[in-house]
């Protein structure tokens, strides 16, 4: 079964073909589920391990540098090295590090193996999608299977928080990340048996100093973002990295754009159908990012939900985002993907913006059908995923898989340091710290309490301060209609681009053999 696939492959049987996908698909699942499952255990990993709040920040943080640093390295490796190996290797370094939790007592142990799941996960993620793309070769057939991939990867991040919170109130925080070991070595063994080898036939040289520029330029770049976010200022560490990540990412692509074999083949974005599929992912998971992590904390901490209870309020979303995303491709066949992608984009960003309607008194019922909607709406990036793939040659699918994979990323970092900061500014103006001091808090308390409503109703639990409780529940409301109407403003100025860049002409049944 471990027969080599080279550019121009030969057919693979149909039965084949499936069973690879759902291999693929499954591995995907694996690490979707990573990226929001930490939303639920991070409060008892806190309590347990009592990191500084630097140190917080880096156990969440460290997972998506490491990923975005090493997606473009991994992705061109696997062209070289063979996509089901990289593929394979990722599943074992991946589940190799939710193993290893169960020794980590310390702090430093937890970020140092987020970091190794990041590497993991960089391994595992471009090359799913690369894979895809060169297994089907009929476009019909893999409209279908990208539309797999891209509601696969959904459901993971949207059943992350209900698995973390069945895992919780019944396990330690350990679960979370021990129950990827089995199905890791599940995703390992059924990938040994049937996925087939696939490497680029001529990829030319590999360019060493392009992929340590990557790897720091992202790095730095991501870093930057985050770290300006948490302190809601531009001080000298924030601005110099960003700063030097900008400088050597432009650096990174000029020299792609001259390299005759370049790490990442730029050249891609001259298709105006692939830069808006690159649109839709970045822009898409921008207004998205803090959604899920927003709504998480508000079911808990406002609504009364346990974390279980919590992930099972969002499983509406996660089943209408499996609808749109398995319905979209049959649409775009029917239709035109044009109109299909920017009308789901469009109807994720009116439910958004919906929410303002319920300013003041917002209860689960709105946040149900909006977020539902917002499910059932991007279910059409699974359209912009066969744009992307439509207009890509085979031997290029890793360059395209590694630029999507960034733009989802990048659109995480950004949406979460972005609109994050406006929810905790909405957030403070929505408290009132003379009525506070009125109420009977000091000062210090107060200011405590200002920093987040996760803090504010600690304190509130200690002091029976319900005023605080009370307007720190409102405020709190508040961020998120605000910050989800930022959100969705940014999804319906996605959509219009989208529409005007792909062609209406353009049939994603159509496309290379």
């Amino acid at each position: 079964m471990d027969d080599l696939i080279r550019m121009n492959p030969p057919t693979i049987s149909k039965r084949r073909r499936w069973a690879a996908l759902a291999v693929v698909l499954f591995g995907q699942f694996v690490v979707s589920i990573d990226m929001t499952v930490l939303n639920i255990a991070l409060p008892d990993l806190t309590a347990e391990l009592q990191p500084t709040s630097d140190q917080q920040l880096w156990i969440i943080d460290v997972y998506s540098l490491v990923l975005a640093g090493l997606l473009v390295t991994a992705s061109s490796l696997s062209d070289r090295w063979g996509r089901k190996r990289m593929m394979l290797a990722g599943f074992a370094v991946f589940g190799v590090g939710s193993g290893l939790i169960m020794f980590a007592t310390a702090t430093e142990a937890v970020i140092a193996l987020r970091a190794l799941l990041g590497v993991g996960a960089a391994m595992i993620m471009p090359t799913t999608i690369s894979m895809v793309r060169s297994i089907f070769l009929d476009a019909k057939e893999r409209a279908f299977a990208l539309a797999g991939w891209s509601a696969v990867g959904g459901l993971g991040m949207a059943t992350g928080p209900l698995i973390g919170g069945f895992l919780l109130e019944h396990f330690s925080w350990h679960a979370a990340f021990l129950v990827n070991v089995p199905l890791m070595v599940l995703a390992l063994v059924a990938g040994l048996l049937i996925l087939p080898e696939i490497r680029v036939k001529s990829p030319g040289g590999w360019d060493v100093l392009a992929a340590i520029i990557s790897l720091v330029g992202m790095t730095l770049l991501m870093w930057g973002i985050k770290h300006v976010a948490a302190i809601m200022a531009f001080d000298t560490a924030g601005v110099a990295s960003l700063l030097a990540g900008l400088a050597l990412m432009a650096a990174f692509l000029v020299r792609c754009a001259r390299s005759d074999n370049p790490l990442l083949d730029v050249s891609l974005f001259r298709s105006k159908p692939f830069t808006a599929g690159i649109v839709a992912a970045l822009g898409s998971m921008f207004a998205l990012a803090s959604l899920s992590f927003l709504l998480s904390q508000w079911l808990q901490l406002v609504d009364g939900c346990s974390p279980l209870e919590a992930g099972m309020r969002l499983v509406p979303m996660a089943v209408t985002s499996i609808i749109g995303g398995v319905a979209a491709p049959a649409l775009a066949m029917r239709f035109n993907a044009r109109d299909v992608t920017a009308a789901g984009l469009a109807i994720g960003a009116l439910a958004m913006i919906m929410l303002v309607a319920f300013h003041g008194n917002l209860t689960y019922l709105p946040v149900m059908v909006s977020s539902s909607l917002v499910g059932l709406g991007t279910g059409a990036l699974a359209v912009g995923s066969s744009v992307i793939m439509c207009e890509t040659p085979v031997e290029k699918a890793s360059s395209a898989a590694s630029l999507e994979e960034v733009s989802y990323d990048l659109g995480n970092v950004l949406g979460v340091a972005i609109l994050g900061s406006v929810a905790s500014i909405v957030y403070r103006l929505g408290l009132d710290p003379a009525a506070l001091a009125n109420s009977g808090l000091d000062s210090q308390v107060i200011t405590e309490a200002m920093q987040s409503f996760s803090a504010a109703s600690q304190i509130a639990q200690q002091t029976g301060a319900e005023e605080l409780l009370r307007e720190g529940a409102a405020a709190f409301s508040s961020s998120i209609i605000i910050t989800c109407f930022a959100g969705g403003v940014v999804l319906l100025a996605v959509a219009l681009i989208v529409w005007k860049l792909i062609p209406r002409s353009l049939d994603i049944a159509e496309g290379e053999h």
